[in-house]
């Protein structure tokens, strides 16, 4: 599990750089995820059973991958508004 969490964490990282603009309040949204995905990993941190932990990952990673589709999604549109 211990790998599997590193690459979904690693996996989060990567994928802030589709978030390089500023919220309202003037912050990169990316440094704010950043902080998310890291509270969300330190509150998670002390979790040992199994089942939960599974449950977490599975979680993490579909929440990761619906995140990346919406902003596959919404760059498929803004490039065919642009042509």
């Amino acid at each position: 599990p211990r790998r599997e969490v590193l690459s979904l964490y690693k996996d989060i990282l990567k994928a802030m750089k589709y978030f390089r603009y500023p919220n309202e309040k003037g912050e990169l949204w990316s440094n704010v995820l950043k902080k998310s995905a890291r509270s969300e990993f330190e509150n998670s941190k002390n979790e040992r059973n199994p089942e939960q932990i599974a449950r977490l990952l599975v979680i993490g990673r579909q929440s990761l991958n619906e995140i990346l589709e919406k902003v596959s999604i919404k760059q498929k549109e803004i490039l065919d508004g642009i042509k």
